[in-house]
């Protein structure tokens, strides 16, 4: 937002500098990002002088140049090549020196230098309106009257004005400061706060000169208070519309706005002095005098002011007449009801939108203006009528108009000052200072609250309504020490502190080590939205569109939902990568799911009627290697995912055993494996090959593996014991072979159980080196080559104990697996 320096001290007798003024708007929480100089012509003129044409001659060498020479005040007489048809003799002139810089456009520029023209030189340029930035004529050269002084400044001459323009970050509560006086309150109140006394007073412009000069024409308004809360108008006749006055133009365009007619330059004036937003209609185009404030059919077509025919969304508070809608509600006005040079009877509107529905309409149609920025941040439904009369008058001085109307107001429902017990304890310790009470009432006073009573523990206050968002005992505290200035809060030299002690397990900590471990073995973290697209969950077995968390405002439909599955965010980085030729891909991800809870939706604790679930999510496809000339490129396998799974169990300290592994039943896994928890029989693993059919959803032609860990079941699992190390043991290990023949449905997964649970002392390991499948078997059988670890710590084992043991697993592999030692 931008607030000129010299328009704000209309509002404010100071002469306190620019940059004392950025210092105390910032100090009081309006924080001003950039402090511009702008003067009232760009450039300010600078080495532009008045000067006398004293020569002229044709040039030589040239149809339409001119030899002139020109006395411009300096010591010598400059020589200066003109081309404009109308130079003569005796004329008074601007002419631009060396060094002046001559403006093309907003911000380009040539720089006058000592050139030659056709063989002549020239020392400078004689200037036309257009060159000087003074209006689009370049007919000819700029005449100045025979008076002109020779040798004054073009500044001078043109009294051109120079001003100082805060860019202010202005915050989304703070719609109190959306004006130039509400800037102008907010730097009272810091000065009085410093100075100790009521020194400094808003001059809040006069309207006691407003009365109704005929009633000539008549308003009829109706509105619907779901959109509009209130709307004033008045009509002003017989207006002549011509360019603003020049004092006008200056503070418009000081802060990037250009003019455009002295009724459109009164609304916007009267806008960014008061922060209210108000429209100006050709009331001989508001048909019968009816104005209407309503809702229109969802498409229904209407034209803005920019020419662009836009379709409404039926949620729009629409302006109409009795036969067509007139504006887009404190957004942006129609076409046909615009001011045109035709116009001669205005009517005003001051009106008060819901902030709610311009929001959303100006984020449909992507208007974004002046009015919409204070409306969606709650204007002040009081300063209505003030706002409307201040503009009345203005039109009737600027463009001669008559105040042909009554105002009428339509105000159905009055929203009062909010009263707010203040207690001085509360004051103190949430500031936690205290503040002498003296100025406590000099800051609310100078910020426009009402003291309504007094006593030793506080004071209730009236909080005037442009403060939308002070609502609470605690907002009026901030708004204290907002202007009393939190630099003025003493450190306290003593920490009052409690120690807290991390619960166990460390949840980042162990994070953070899988991550580590996937980041060393050549994987990159990803991060996706959490917000997803709609469409991914519509006819989804496994993510069904029902138990999507909708999001109420999405700003498109691919962040319509909030995702249920690290899946799909995943596949797009995927594809992402492979479209920019990155093929061989090892990537992982942790994030958040979500997903409605059907079954207790309707329950009084909002919590039960959501889950929210941790997940860590890994991919993997392409080779997995990069191509090199020492080996052959190796393809991305189930077993290398397993690999993973198994190595971030052992890192989490979890126990296989703990688990089923159980063949996995989803939609999206052409072949894959699930561990379910035997204790709750939850699932909480997945991992296998995608199926081809989701893959080309996204345009993935490649192998897609893809591993889902269910992280807050898991960081459940963690033990919270500390690790202890033993001591390595002193006996040696001893390795036994056997190739069992067991039936093709007996899995690896139950020889491993069965082993250790018969031996559970001297068995240290079991691993499956060796797998056969082929014509030497019986029909249905498969030979398993498996190897067992033994050690005792305490001795070396005998041959007799070893044979023993290998005896006893024998003898239990064929009880109870049906398995013949080969």
């Amino acid at each position: 937002m931008k607030i000129s320096y010299n328009w704000l001290k209309n509002y404010i007798q100071t002469d306190i500098s620019a940059e004392k003024v950025a210092e105390l708007l910032t100090f009081c929480g309006l924080e001003v990002e950039n402090i511009e100089v702008v003067e009232s012509v760009k450039g300010g003129l600078k080495y532009y002088f008045v000067g006398e044409v004293i020569e002229c001659e044709p040039h030589p060498d040239s149809d339409h140049l001119h030899l002139t020479k020109v006395n411009v005040g300096f010591p010598e007489i400059l020589n200066i090549v003109c081309g404009a048809g109308n130079v003569a003799k005796g004329q008074k002139v601007i002419v631009a020196t060396i060094g002046a810089k001559v403006y093309t456009d907003e911000n380009e520029y040539f720089e006058i230098k000592k050139t030659k023209l056709r063989g002549a030189v020239s020392e400078g340029m004689i200037c036309s309106e257009k060159e000087l930035g003074l209006s689009d004529n370049h007919a000819g050269i700029m005449v100045l009257r025979e008076n002109a002084p020779v040798g004054q400044s073009a500044k001078d001459f043109f009294n051109i004005k120079e001003d100082y323009v805060f860019e202010i970050g202005l915050t989304p509560n703070r719609s109190d400061a959306t004006s130039h006086i509400g800037v102008a309150r907010d730097l009272a109140a810091v000065l009085n706060n410093q100075n100790g006394k009521t020194e400094y007073k808003i001059n809040y412009p006069s309207i006691d000169g407003y009365q109704t000069d005929s009633n000539d024409y008549e308003i009829k308004i109706k509105i619907n208070k779901d959109v509009c809360g209130r709307y004033a108008a008045v009509v002003i006749s017989n207006l002549t519309i011509e360019q603003s006055p020049e004092w006008l133009q200056n503070y418009l365009r000081a802060i990037g706005l250009k003019p455009v007619n002295n009724v459109v330059d009164i609304t916007n004036f009267v806008l960014m002095e008061t922060g209210q937003p108000l429209h100006a209609f050709d009331f001989d185009k508001v048909s019968g005098g009816n104005v209407e404030v309503k809702t229109l059919p969802k498409g229904t077509k209407f034209k803005t002011l920019d020419g662009i025919e836009r379709e409404l969304n039926g949620k729009e508070a629409m302006v109409c007449n009795t036969n067509e809608p007139m504006c887009m509600g404190g957004i942006y006005g129609g076409l046909i009801s615009g001011i045109s040079s035709q116009t001669k009877n205005v009517m005003i509107e001051s009106a008060y939108f819901n902030p709610v529905v311009i929001r959303k309409a100006s984020k449909y149609h992507n208007l974004h203006t002046d009015a919409s920025f204070r409306f969606e941040r709650g204007a002040d439904i009081n300063i209505i009528i003030y706002a409307l009369k201040r503009a009345a008058l203005l039109m009737k001085e600027i463009a001669n108009g008559k105040i042909a109307s009554e105002i009428v107001d339509v105000y159905p429902q009055i929203i009062e000052e909010a009263k707010i017990e203040l207690n001085y304890v509360r004051i103190d310790n949430l500031i936690g200072k205290r503040i002498d009470r003296a100025i406590i009432k000099l800051i609310l006073t100078s910020l426009e609250m009402k003291i309504i009573t007094e006593n030793e523990e506080g004071l209730i206050v009236s909080v005037p309504t442009n403060k939308v968002d002070v609502t609470r005992e605690c907002d009026v505290i901030e708004e204290i020490l907002r202007i009393y200035g939190y630099n003025n809060v003493d450190i306290p030299q003593n920490v009052l502190s409690s120690l807290s002690y991390q619960p166990k397990p460390d949840k980042e900590k162990i994070q953070n080590i899988i991550s580590d471990y996937l980041a060393a073995i050549g994987f990159s973290e990803i991060m996706n939205n959490s917000l997803t697209k709609v469409v991914y969950y519509e006819n989804n077995k496994d993510f069904p569109k029902e138990k999507s968390v909708a999001i109420l405002n999405a700003l498109s439909k691919d962040l319509g939902v909030m995702r249920q599955t690290l899946l799909y965010g995943g596949l797009e980085t995927i594809i992402y990568n492979i479209n920019r030729k990155t093929n061989n891909i090892r990537i992982f991800e942790f994030g958040n799911c979500y997903k409605r809870n059907i079954e207790t939706f309707l329950d009084s604790n909002i919590t039960n009627r959501y889950d929210e679930q941790q997940h860590l999510a890994v991919f993997v496809t392409g080779n997995l290697q990069d191509e090199n000339w020492i080996q052959k490129p190796q393809k991305t396998d189930f077993y290398y995912l397993k690999n993973i799974v198994v190595n971030v169990l052992q890192r989490l300290r979890i126990d296989e055993s703990r688990f089923n592994v159980e063949n996995v039943e989803t939609d999206y896994f052409e072949q894959g494996l699930q561990l379910v928890n035997r204790d709750n029989n939850k699932i909480y693993v997945q991992f296998g090959k995608l199926k081809s059919k989701i893959c080309k959803v996204f345009d993935i032609k490649q192998e897609v593996f893809y591993v889902d860990f269910s992280w807050t079941l898991l960081l459940k699992m963690l033990s919270k014991k500390e690790i202890k190390y033993e001591e390595v043991a002193k006996y040696p290990e001893v390795r036994r072979d056997l190739a069992l023949v067991v039936d093709k449905n007996v899995t690896f997964k139950e020889i491993y159980s069965l082993a250790m649970q018969t031996e559970k002392h001297l068995l240290k390991d079991i691993f499956l080196f060796d797998v056969y499948d082929g014509d030497k078997l019986e029909e249905g059988k498969k030979q398993y080559a498996v190897s067992f670890i033994l050690q005792d710590n305490e001795k070396t084992l005998t041959d007799k104990q070893i044979e023993a043991i290998m005896n006893k697993l024998l003898k239990s592999f064929e009880v109870k697996l049906g398995a013949k030692l080969r």
